[in-house]
């Protein structure tokens, strides 16, 4: 997601004559539905005020693409600034900037980290280097966009520091491999950023390479489970970002360190923050350095699943001396091993061994057994009433044993779409905590509930015939006489004609990848510390919403449930402890399944109000394109440009066999005129080629756009790449728009294409309602004037047609 686009011409005018910050702003709280902090918005003013110095360069083409605050794809991280266009030989280059404020730094020891005032704090802290920044930023973008990856265009990044004296410290050259591979601009050094944006953006492209990067292909996406193999052998299968790139290194200082005292570093962080993408990172790292290292977790799934990837690659006596369970260190001597790295730390038990009566205290053996022990954990994924790996209880044991204990906070969210509204929003609307998150725009993550179990496994089963990344999971509701009697069904629910099993006995650990078990439900013992690109969570009787609240009841969970074994005795004793206890646990689980899926989560609810409770807490895009046929424009008249199509046909062997392509449709937008309506036709005999890097989905057509109110952006005549019934954000886009109650002064028509802006209003309930929609010509000519439409008279009939992608082709000479 791209929060502000434009050309360079329009970017400076808006950074010389306008209040930058604010334009970022609005564009922001369009894209997002949420504000910006204040520090944000200092940050935004004094720096895109620099960038737009450097851009006051003749030399640096007008129609270079401009792009601020671009969203990673499944990332909460945002790329600060981008300059898009073509060198000498053409080539596409992309720039990426990492602009900071600072006017200071000091070097730190680790790799790629340096000292510095971050995100306003009076207090200096460790954190990436710039140029490492934007240089894994650029890494990470290439890892997912298609058009990179296929060399359809390159990227380039750097950082530019405008406050920053060359001092040596930012600039030291412990930093050089990361400067080599993105130059670092200081104060006074405005000259040779412009020199390096005159090198690498000679020409602009009609934002092209800002279409590809927002709109491309998206590559699937990296499951830690299919990289573990080549992590362990040296591998860069992840790049570390930001604050996991900070863990990363302080984690190895910390096991430097032990060998003059025990260490004991705790890494908090919720799900999706890259927790187990640094143990493994770690695991390869010191099998590389040669230390006696080995991971651990209390889930076996995990262990499980890494190991079979690993089979064929690793032997089994190295794989079973590289992977633990955590009851395997009742009898080790101290320090037998150099480094314990504890994966899912907050399910550790106090006993261990079949009948839990081994040992004494699993985190404080694995404390005793090596020199540095790591600990992974989140303590809202308590699930079982034996889970005591509670980050104060890991605290205490370390202090007790000696240890000297480093605390790191993974923050960023690599999972849910990159989105950190939505855990905030489950957060709040489990009643883990309170959030300012009440509400869940669903054009950030997939996020559905369904009135029917049938119809949600359906989907699920659908969505992993890609590439085996979907599975259902459910709360432990239900019990499990499919165990014994193959033959039985497990989850019933004969309303819906639904009836499935548990994860297969013979699947055991292995279910999440197993070929065919998205047939059966897993639960959270199969699951946790794993994910998905889509799960389908199956909500039971345990969690109900009545009279306003989120309740919950752990005695409805499943006789055979070992989670919440206990409960009873536990309630006799302290009845209050043990409620909130088993609150705890129930809707820990919850949030655990619920967190499971990288792009999507969809939901089913025994209880019906609690389906009506999530679904009031949704909020689709702000305006919905209708989906009848009647959202088309006119054909071209006599004496306008030509109808012929500039375009390589595509024939149906062609498209069957993959070709990216998109139907023509046989009409011509009027820019400039609403136009007759017409019926959009849906099986369009002519199909055109497409670039490569274009990603295949469903609504892209081609059209031509007639008139000159547009001109700026779309040549009269121009052949433009649209998607029909667009969701999302609008804000600044060029749409195809149609409106009931407004007629063009020339035509008497109903359809334009404009580029859409819009003012907001807050609502009572936390959200927002549109209070004008403004669609605004960008003509070189004079007499074009914007069209207003006013939500007081009502929007009833305005509908967002289409949005235009990219111009395709100019009319043919």
């Amino acid at each position: 997601m791209i929060i502000y686009q434009a050309s360079k011409s329009q970017f400076l005018h808006h950074a010389l004559r306008d209040d930058i910050e604010d334009v970022v702003s609005r564009h922001y709280r369009s894209a997002t539905g949420h504000g910006v902090s204040p520090s944000e918005m200092q940050a935004w003013k004094h720096s895109l005020l620099e960038m737009a110095k450097v851009l006051c360069d003749e030399e640096i083409p007008d129609d270079a693409g401009i792009a601020i605050e671009y969203q990673l794809p499944q990332s909460s991280k945002r790329i600060d600034f981008v300059i898009a266009g073509e060198d000498a030989a053409a080539r596409t280059k992309v720039i990426i900037v990492e602009l900071k404020q600072w006017s200071e730094s000091r070097r730190s020891e680790k790799d790629a980290i340096v000292w510095a005032r971050r995100g306003g704090r009076a207090s200096e802290r460790e954190g990436p280097h710039p140029s490492y920044q934007a240089w894994s930023y650029a890494a990470y973008l290439q890892d997912f966009n298609a058009a990179v990856q296929d060399g359809a265009m390159t990227l380039q990044p750097c950082a530019y520091l405008h406050n920053h004296p060359r001092d040596g410290e930012i600039d030291h050259p412990h930093y050089r491999s990361h400067l080599e591979r993105a130059p670092l601009f200081l104060a006074q050094e405005r000259a040779k950023l412009q020199a390096f944006i005159r090198e690498h953006v000679r020409r602009g492209d009609r934002k092209g390479a800002l279409y590809a990067i927002e709109n491309g292909r998206i590559r699937p996406s990296k499951l830690l489970i299919d990289s573990v193999a080549g992590l362990l052998q040296g591998k860069p299968e992840f790049v570390l970002i930001d604050d996991q790139k900070v863990a990363h290194e302080s984690i190895l200082e910390a096991d430097a360190r032990a060998e003059e005292k025990k260490q004991v570093v705790i890494v908090q962080g919720g799900p999706g923050t890259g927790k187990s993408v640094i143990a493994i990172n770690l695991l390869g790292t010191l099998i590389a350095r040669k230390r006696n290292v080995r991971y651990v977790s209390k889930n076996a799934a995990p262990r499980a699943v890494y190991e079979s990837k690993l089979a064929g690659t690793f032997t089994k006596t190295r794989i079973s001396n590289l992977f633990s369970g955590s009851g395997a260190f009742v009898n080790d001597e101290a320090d037998s091993y150099d480094t314990l790295i504890v994966d899912e730390a907050h399910r550790l038990n106090e006993k261990s061994g079949l009948y839990r009566n081994l040992g004494d205290n699993q985190v404080k053996e694995l404390i005793r057994s090596a020199r540095c022990t790591v600990f992974f954990v989140d303590d809202d994924q308590r699930v079982t009433l034996l889970d005591i790996g509670h980050t104060e209880v890991l605290r205490r044991h370390a202090r007790e044993l000696g240890a000297e204990v480093t605390e790191l906070e993974l923050s960023s969210q690599f999972r849910c779409n990159g989105s950190d509204g939505y855990l905030a929003w489950l957060d709040h609307t489990l009643d883990i905590r309170e959030t300012a998150n009440q509400t869940l725009d669903t054009d950030e993550y997939d996020f559905r509930v369904f009135d029917n179990p049938a119809e949600l496994h359906a989907l699920v089963e659908l969505k992993n015939r890609a590439n085996n990344r979907s599975r259902v999971v459910a709360g432990y509701c239900w019990k499990w006489p499919s165990k014994k009697n193959a033959q039985a069904w497990d989850i019933e629910l004969p309303e819906f004609d639904y009836r499935r099993r548990w994860n297969l006995d013979k699947d055991g650990s292995l279910w999440i990848v197993t070929k065919g078990s998205v047939e059966q439900v897993g639960c959270i013992h199969t699951c946790q510390g794993l994910e998905l690109d889509y799960v389908g969570v199956i909500i039971g009787p345990d969690l109900v919403y009545r009279d306003g609240h989120i309740v919950t009841d752990a005695t409805k969970r499943a006789s055979s449930d070992q989670s919440v074994k206990g409960l009873k005795a536990m309630l006799k004793a302290e009845p209050a402890a043990a409620r909130d206890l088993a609150d705890a646990i129930v809707k820990n689980t919850y949030r655990t399944l619920m967190t499971r899926g990288m792009k999507g989560c969809y939901v089913y609810c025994t209880d019906a109000p609690l389906a009506a409770y999530l679904r009031s807490r949704l909020r689709a895009g702000p305006v919905m394109a209708g989906t009848d046929g009647e959202n088309t424009v006119s054909p071209a008249s006599a004496g306008r440009p030509s109808n012929v199509v500039p375009l390589r046909r595509v024939t149906k062997e062609e498209r069957e066999a993959g070709a990216v392509a998109a139907p023509v449709v046989d009409l011509q937008f009027a820019a400039g005129a609403f136009s007759e309506a017409q019926a959009l036709e849906d099986g369009a005999d002519d199909w055109v080629a497409l670039p490569d890097w274009v990603r295949p989905q469903s609504g892209l057509f081609v059209a031509q756009v007639i008139g000159e109110s547009m001109n700026r952006r779309i040549p009269n005549g121009s052949w433009c790449l649209f998607r029909a019934n667009p969701a999302g954000t609008r804000e600044g886009k060029i749409v195809v728009v149609q409106h009931r109650s407004i007629s063009d002064p020339e035509t008497g028509g109903r359809y334009t294409v404009k580029v859409y802006e819009s003012e907001k209003v807050p609502t009572e309930d936390g959200g927002w309602r549109h209070e004008r929609i403004t669609l605004r010509p960008d003509s070189d000519q004079p007499g074009f004037e914007s069209i207003e439409i006013s939500v007081h008279e009502g929007q009833e009939g305005f509908l967002v047609v289409a949005e235009m992608l990219m111009v395709l082709a100019g009319e043919p000479g």
